[in-house]
């Protein structure tokens, strides 16, 4: 196995790592004193890094010439596990509403079958992610990043509060949605194709 897909097995990986520190703690404890920005700094530290990998992995699969058909999978199911699993725990703090969520998910599980298809069919093919997939993927990272960054850094600070980042973050969501039904219907008609000669 080359190194950019070593790369994104750890992204994989780092999946679990996050969950734990977002786990410990909830938006839902400041209002008795119980929440501990730590962890949500910790978890984003770590949702950071895990981006990165995304795109080294990228990076160094071009530079080398080492793009394979199971980077072109495993590449983008790694980035959809990662983001879900923020936007889900995103939604137990109320800043990410359940509609973009939906929306998420109906556009992963979407591509998802629609790629299975295309492996499946005669001349198997493996779909790699488009430009507008990519930007979307950047979009939820970034709106994910500064959520955690953002709520942690700025509990307790009367200046700029964790009401303002919580707000922008409920609009990042949705900006999120967007782009994603965006990428989802682009993806779809781009590769109508394979759904026109599925039997």
């Amino acid at each position: 196995m080359n190194l950019p897909n070593k790369l994104t097995l750890t992204r994989i990986l780092l999946v679990p790592v996050f969950m734990v520190f977002v786990s410990l703690t909830s938006l839902n404890g400041i209002a008795d004193g119980s929440f501990q920005p730590t962890y949500y700094l910790i978890a984003g530290i770590v949702f950071a890094a895990a981006s990165f990998t995304d795109f080294l992995d990228g990076h160094l699969a071009r530079k080398w010439n080492m793009v394979t058909d199971f980077g072109k999978f495993a590449d983008p199911l790694a980035d959809k596990l990662l983001t879900t699993v923020a936007f889900i725990y995103m939604m137990r703090d109320g800043v990410c509403s359940p509609v973009v969520l939906c929306i998420i998910l109906a556009r992963e599980f979407a591509v998802s079958g629609l790629r299975m298809v295309a492996a499946g069919a005669k001349d198997g093919k493996v779909i790699a992610a488009n430009m507008w997939g990519k930007v979307k993927t950047v979009l939820q990272m970034l709106s994910i990043i500064f959520y955690f960054f953002g709520i942690s850094l700025t509990y307790g600070n009367t200046v700029l509060g964790n009401l303002n980042v919580w707000l922008i973050s409920y609009w990042l969501c949705w900006l999120v949605a967007a782009v994603t039904a965006i990428s989802g219907i682009k993806y779809l008609w781009d590769n109508r194709s394979f759904i026109n000669t599925a039997k």
